[in-house]
Order: structure tokens, then C-alpha cells, then sequence
């Protein structure tokens, strides 16, 4: 197995929405923010390699949005999936499976495009399986007031017209083993309905796509949770659990939305589990 980071391109959202209720004073040290109170936001990705298989784990934004659209969320950098694919080597239609963690445009509007004379849209990876879930499809598809607007249709159903879309498995217990994919899947549903947060053996270590269970190395504390969450709570007790196996096996947590630590791992301290290591993607892969 090889695995590679893709960036999907880089964008700012607010600092405030980022950290909920926590205070500005505390979550500008880890994460400072600009005049505009916007804090930097990656869109990491994460491409496997593994036999004839090429998973793409989320795809960004994508491009197909408007101008306006995109002005809200002030993109810099000049990372694109094409981009970072030919670096090592591999074009969009190489991949055969793009696993979504969830459906927020910030995750999948990559995987849909605009046709070639732009009167519809069809799937931006030919010859790929789409990956989600039942019950989170159900959810992103009749969208609850609090996150239409990050459920888009263009973004979600041209998947489902191409017939390229597949589900996994639903787990009895949080964490489902032996996925379809190859790679097991913790579950949590405090960010959104069954988010999904894959689990990779790699070469001994634990890789963990974060996705929004913790978008950045700053939301380590307990009570750093993102306004978006639907149930704040529930990903309270998800988070305690997650990091708390995170630290007790060395896991290696691969952050998607930190734009500058791309890999931490994290060690049990006095004040609950806090940052240990940061690595860079070429120390691990």
C-alpha cells in the first residue's frame, strides 16, 4: 500500500463558526485569524494506493461552483486534485473509488463537474465507485434546515444519476472492521449524520483521516467544537473516545482542514489528551 496527500486547495473560513462557543482569546493561539476574523483551512486529501485499487479519500470544493459563491470562502494557494495527482504520477481517471466522509461541499464538491457545454453536471472521476453511507445519504438528500446550505444537490445527486454510487456497510458497534474498502471505519454523528472517519494499517501505524471530527491540531481540547456540529454533545463523547484511543495506541491522525500540520499524533496529560509529535506527510509516507 502507498498513500499520498492530494491537495485539494486551500480557503478561510470564519474562526468564530470554526471554535463555537470558545473564546477568541483562546483559539487564536493555535489558529490565528486575519483582519476579517478568517482563519487558514486546507483541503487535504488522501489517495491509497492498493493493488489495482485508487481510492481518493474526499475531493474539496471542486470548482463548478460561481464567483460568488467562492468569495465567501476566499481561496489561496494554487492546489488543485489535478495538480497533485500528476505529481505522483496519476491522472482523475486512474482513480477507481472516491470515499467520501460525508457530504459537505467542502468534502465532495470535487467528485461532480460540470459537463462539457455546461448544461449539466456528471461525475468528475469517470471510473470511479462513489462511497457513502444509508443513512447519511438519506440525511444529505432531505436536508434538515441547519445544513442545506451545505448539502448541495449538484454536488450529491448526479452521483446517484450515474450509477456509480455504492454504499458501505453499517456497523454494529462504532467502529465497522474489515470495511469494503479495505480500511476499517470509526462512525460519528456528533458533526453530522454518520460521518465516517477511515482507520488505515500502514506499514505498522494507525493512519486516521480526521475529516470533521478534528479539523485542526487546535480543536485537540474536549470543548473545541465547531459551530457546524449539528449535536455538539454527542461529538463531546465522540471525540473523548476517539483521542482517547488515539493516544493509548499512537495513532497517526491525518488532519484534512489544518493548513499547517498535516499529520499529529497525540499523548494523555494532565488536562486530557493534547498534541504529542506533528509530522510532515513525507516523515510518514
Amino acid at each position: 500500500m502507498n498513500l499520498y496527500p492530494i491537495n485539494a486547495g486551500n480557503f478561510k473560513l470564519d474562526g468564530g463558526a470554526m471554535f463555537g462557543v470558545v473564546p477568541k482569546s483562546l483559539w487564536t493561539r493555535t489558529n490565528p485569524a486575519d483582519a476579517n476574523n478568517m482563519i487558514d483551512i486546507a483541503a487535504r486529501c488522501l489517495l491509497i494506493e492498493d493493488g489495482n485499487r485508487l481510492i481518493l479519500i474526499d475531493t474539496g470544493m471542486g470548482n463548478k461552483q460561481s464567483d460568488k459563491f467562492f468569495g465567501y470562502y476566499h481561496l489561496w494557494g494554487n492546489d488543485t486534485i489535478d495538480k497533485s495527482l500528476a505529481i505522483y504520477g496519476f491522472h482523475r481517471d486512474d482513480i477507481t473509488d472516491v470515499f467520501m466522509t460525508h457530504l459537505h461541499f467542502d468534502h465532495c464538491g470535487g467528485s461532480v463537474q460540470w459537463n462539457k457545454d455546461k448544461t449539466g453536471y456528471e461525475p468528475a472521476f469517470k471510473n470511479a465507485h462513489f462511497w457513502s453511507n444509508t443513512n447519511h445519504w438519506q440525511w444529505a438528500t432531505q436536508p434538515n434546515n441547519r445544513e442545506k446550505a451545505s448539502f448541495l444537490k449538484e454536488n450529491i445527486l448526479p452521483m446517484e444519476a450515474s450509477g456509480q454510487l455504492k454504499f458501505t456497510s453499517l456497523p454494529q458497534e462504532t467502529i465497522l472492521k474489515n470495511s469494503q474498502l479495505g480500511f476499517d471505519i470509526f462512525f460519528a454523528n456528533g458533526h453530522t449524520e454518520k460521518q465516517m472517519i477511515p482507520m488505515l494499517n500502514y506499514n505498522g501505524k494507525t493512519i486516521c483521516f480526521m475529516a470533521d471530527l478534528l479539523p485542526t491540531a487546535g480543536h485537540l481540547p474536549i470543548p473545541f467544537v465547531m459551530g457546524y456540529d449539528t449535536r455538539p454533545l454527542l461529538t463531546l463523547d465522540e471525540k473523548a473516545t476517539f483521542l482517547n484511543l488515539a493516544a493509548d495506541n499512537n495513532y497517526f491522525l491525518f488532519l484534512e482542514h489544518d493548513a499547517h500540520n498535516e499529520i499529529i499524533t497525540v499523548k494523555h496529560t494532565e488536562k486530557g489528551v493534547r498534541l504529542n509529535e506533528v509530522f510532515s506527510t513525507q516523515d510518514i509516507f
